[in-house]
């Protein structure tokens, strides 16, 4: 198992890539219902990290998407830790459904990077689940310098940039 181990090593222990600095977060108009979650990298996206980000966002959409993130009901978050978990389910269905509706592309251009997003309903756990993952990547692989939810323009970003303009790339969620 030892030589195993030896062998596997870098497929299993990652080093971290990340930034050791704390991503910042910004709210600037954000609305729930039509608005850009802006990106800063420290530095451009590799195809890997930009694969990660992907990923990330698919991920949190499907979630949200299915309700899973509705703070109305969080029966087991609420619960005592010392007493044996209960989940009522006619309370859960009987809480208003919260829903992502919908999300574009990933719209990278050097070291920035937007998505656009209507999550529909005022749902802030939806957010703090998706700045919880995001910390994670930042530290671990990629670096992200700031987060910005909301605003129509960021200081760089060049609005009529095309697919053929170099650092300019856009990737499907």
């Amino acid at each position: 198992m030892e030589k195993r181990l030896k062998k596997k090593r870098n497929k299993i222990l990652h080093t971290k890539t990340g930034s050791g600095t704390p991503m910042k977060v910004i709210f600037d108009k954000f609305g729930f219902s039509n608005s850009y979650i802006w990106f800063e990298f420290y530095n451009a996206p590799l195809e890997k990290d930009v694969s990660l980000i992907c990923d990330t966002i698919r991920s949190w959409h499907i979630i949200g998407r299915l309700g899973g993130c509705n703070s109305m009901n969080m029966q087991l978050s609420q619960a005592p830790l010392d007493k044996r978990p209960s989940y009522d389910a006619i309370q859960g269905a009987n809480v208003n459904p919260t829903t992502f509706y919908n999300l574009g592309d990933l719209e990278i251009q050097d070291n920035l990077a937007r998505v656009w997003v209507d999550i529909g309903t005022s749902e802030p756990l939806l957010l703090d689940i998706l700045i919880n993952a995001l910390t994670q990547i930042s530290s671990d692989f990629i670096g992200i310098k700031q987060l910005t939810f909301g605003g129509s323009k960021y200081e760089n970003w060049k609005e009529n940039m095309t697919l053929e303009d170099a650092g300019c790339s856009i990737h499907k969620i």
